[in-house]
């Protein structure tokens, strides 16, 4: 079997399952053009039900195959040296010894890697995915502590890794920018996110400010972080000819393919990527040095790579988030009406990077009020460039934004969830623009009802259960929707009623093949044992990034402009003898394993009689989804009423969150058992961010000081409580299938409403993240 052959196979293998029949209808949805769905009232719906993921079978049974576990015949293993100093040159290299230890196939640094361009970096083109545009091993430069120096191949990865503990290196240090401090000192710069200024001007918000009846003004700090997927970053490697395969850990498996074709000097279709399962990836699973090094070794020595990073290459090697200091000022009237926002401050990025973190996002439309100034700045280091992390910007924009109208609903003597309602905006407020669904309102009041907000007393410190102080806190959540453009699928239905949906999407664990299985068979009325999903894989139709909470509709608008496409070539085929004969296909959708007139269903033709009078065993159509135009004419976001309970000793400071609940306003829920799972593990991830998340930076060297999972804290068991989340699923009517985006609004609004119910427990407010007992004390 090929190489290309395994890769495919691999792309296919999570289909190998039998999943249940739904039954419940579905509610009406959208098509290419916008028109209302033909398949309203069709007898097999499969969206709504609870199923489960189609690869949880495969995972459970260590069948699901992982970018570090491809096998390949002469394979060798690599280890990685990294840079220990943050700027200057590398002064001697010496790798004779770890040339000569055993195994060693490679030791390959700037003197003898190929020549390769800079790889294209995210948000700087269509296809652009590199974490940084540096050079990658062409020269003596260092530009991050951490930057890898050299690369060991060697039969077995203990080898390689002991080869690579017997380079030495010294350096020629230059002055670097390594302190917050001093980055801001040297200057600041507009921030600029996805090409768009990081910078919004209503009114004279200062002003307005300074002539409020009341107000709050305060600073509000969150640190770096950490992706630390369970699955740590990895690729296998291999040319066959001038072919480039890759099974990677990738979010963009078809960016990748094209960024590396840039990097080698190659045509795309040269580079084939693969990535059937993910262990996580929250925004760091793009294109970084590491398969670079990999694929230019593999080059140099003639043999597959395999290159597995360490957690703490993890942390030298691939970007997290950013530090940032943010300053919320909020004016109101005497009755709790906003009249200015203030929502301003700075990030930490290197200069080889794109992304300040983009901290006013949710502010823009949360709140009316009058007067608004919105800005990011930036302030560069010597450092890691920093990337995507789980909601970029709105996770810790939230703290700050919702923490301070906490502490305005205190100056008012207001509660806080009534604040929150009384300053609802009826359209954007920094847009103009309608919204396309908004019922957060809804979220509010039932939330608060299955809480127990209502027992709540207002008074800090009120509440004591012996030693433990108790808390109760909230916050709004909110996450744009977002549809990148891109979206393409292939259909092929065989003659035995069976439907193949082909895109170059990807799977993190969140369902991607489970929905859209559920997707596919509703439109197509077939069972869903009946459709084989296959993706992650570069070859395949379409351009899906898995980011911004847009993949599912992304794909499902294109899975809908698929399915058209194969109803119009199905009533082609049928002929002037068919029960379908004249009939248009909006008119058609698919029931009972065919396809039936929607006013008319008994005019119904199975697929396997549709097929066998054209004498096909198969019918194959592919479409790109419609351009997206709903960001032109609607606000849309997803929304989130976030509501906490903490416990604080109050001889320790240990703080414990004891319930949580998160009521969700998101469009129609296609999956309530995996959305469930989407929901909590973001607000799992919220209550890591809060209470003990931090990749401590020295600013000594500019070095991470806790690069594993012994230093680096994030939620266990142990941490986390009984969480229950609850949604209105209310379609909404301008998106693909009625949805919007759940994969990152859970950690959204997690943060403050932690914050805030550690202040409502101990009197004590906290505005640096994260909330550690030693602040408390």
């Amino acid at each position: 079997m090929s190489l290309v052959d395994k890769a495919k196979q691999a792309a296919q293998v999570v289909q190998q399952t039998v999943v249940k029949k739904a039954v419940e209808l579905a509610p009406d949805s959208w098509v290419p053009g916008g028109k209302p769905d033909p398949l309203i009232g069709h007898a097999h719906a499969h969206i709504g039900k609870p199923v489960s993921r189609v690869d949880g079978p495969l995972k459970v049974r260590g069948e699901a195959t992982f970018a570090a576990e491809f096998v390949h015949a002469g394979m060798v293993y690599a280890s990685v040296a990294f840079s220990s100093v943050a700027k200057g040159r590398i002064a001697t290299l010496d790798t004779r010894e770890a040339e000569a230890a055993p195994g060693v196939a490679l030791v390959m640094t700037y003197r003898n890697a190929p020549r390769m361009q800079p790889m294209p970096l995210f948000l700087t083109g269509e296809k652009a995915a590199g974490g940084d545009n540096l050079p990658v091993m062409q020269d003596d430069r260092i530009h991050w502590n951490g930057q890898p120096i050299a690369l060991v191949l060697a039969e077995t990865q203990e080898q390689a890794d002991h080869a690579q503990s017997l380079i030495r290196v010294t350096y020629a240090q230059e002055p670097a920018v390594t302190t917050f401090a001093e980055a801001k000192a040297q200057g600041t710069e507009p921030g600029v996110f996805a090409g768009q200024p990081m910078k919004k001007e209503i009114g004279d918000a200062e002003a307005a400010l300074a002539a409020a009846a009341v107000k709050v003004d305060a600073i509000y700090r969150t640190p770096r972080h950490n992706h630390n997927a369970i699955e740590p970053h990895a690729a296998t490697v291999a040319w066959n000819g001038d072919e480039l395969i890759v099974h990677d850990a990738s979010q963009a498996v078809v960016h990748t393919a094209w960024s590396l074709a840039s990097v080698f000097g190659l045509e795309e279709k040269q580079v084939h990527v693969t990535s059937p399962f993910v262990g996580g990836g929250f925004g760091g699973k793009c294109l970084w040095q590491h398969q670079v090094l990999a694929a230019a070794a593999s080059k140099l020595v003639g043999r597959p790579v395999r290159i597995s990073l360490s957690r703490e290459g993890v942390f030298r090697m691939i970007g997290g988030r950013t530090v940032t200091e943010q300053r919320v000022a909020i004016g109101a009237r005497a009755d709790g009406h906003f009249d200015t926002i203030i929502h301003t401050g700075t990030a930490a990025m290197s200069r080889h990077n794109a992304l300040p973190e983009p901290f006013i996002q949710q502010t823009r439309g949360a709140y009316a009020a009058n007067h608004f100034k919105l800005e990011v700045e930036v302030a560069h280091m010597d450092m890691l460039a920093n990337t995507f992390m789980r909601a970029p910007g709105e996770s810790v924009g939230t703290f700050a934004l919702e923490s301070a109208v906490d502490e305005l609903a205190v100056a008012l003597g207001m509660d806080p969830i009534e604040l929150r309602i009384l300053n609802e905006p009826k359209e954007d407020p920094t847009e103009g623009l309608p919204f396309s669904s908004r019922h957060i309102v809804e979220a509010w009041r039932t939330g608060a009802e299955r809480f127990g907000w209502a027992k709540r007393d207002p008074k800090p410190g009120a509440t004591r259960e012996g030693e433990w102080l108790v808390g109760m806190g909230c916050a709004a959540a909110t996450y744009p929707y977002n549809r990148m453009p891109g979206g393409a699928a292939r259909i092929t239905l065989t003659r035995d009623g069976h439907a193949r949906v082909e895109i170059a999407a990807h799977e993190m664990g969140m369902g991607t093949a489970t929905a859209q299985t559920q997707v596919t068979a509703e439109r197509l009325g077939l069972e869903l044992d009946q459709v084989t999903v296959v993706y992650g894989d570069s070859t395949l139709p379409g351009l899906v990034l898995a980011g911004g909470s847009q993949q599912t509709a992304a794909i499902g608008a294109a899975v809908a402009a698929a399915q058209h496409a194969l109803v119009a070539e199905l009533l082609k085929l049928a002929g002037k003898d068919s029960p379908l004969a004249g009939l248009k296909p909006d008119e058609v959708g698919g029931l009972d394993g065919g396809l039936a007139k929607l006013d008319a269903p008994e005019r119904h033709e199975s697929y396997r009689s549709l097929l066998a009078r054209a004498q096909r065993d198969e019918v194959t159509v592919e479409a790109n989804a419609p351009p997206s135009m709903e960001g032109m004419h609607w606000s849309m976001h997803s929304y989130g009423a976030m509501f906490c309970e903490v416990r604080v000793n109050a001889i320790t400071g240990e703080t414990r969150v004891s319930r949580f609940l998160g009521a969700f306003d998101c469009g129609r829920i296609l999956n309530p058992k995996t959305a469930t799972s989407q929901f909590r593990g973001g607000i799992i991830m919220g209550l890591g961010l809060a209470l003990m998340e931090e990749a401590q930076f020295d600013e000594r060297k500019g070095r991470i000081m806790n690069p594993s999972l012994a230093e680096y804290h994030v939620p266990v068991h142990m941490d986390v409580p009984t969480i229950d989340v609850i949604w209105n699923d209310i379609p909404d009517p301008h998106t693909p299938m009625g949805a919007r985006g759940i994969g990152e609004i859970g950690i959204t609004g997690t943060g403050a409403a932690v914050a805030n119910a550690i202040y409502h427990a101990t009197g004590k407010r906290i505005r640096d993240l994260p909330l550690t007992l030693d602040k408390l004390l």
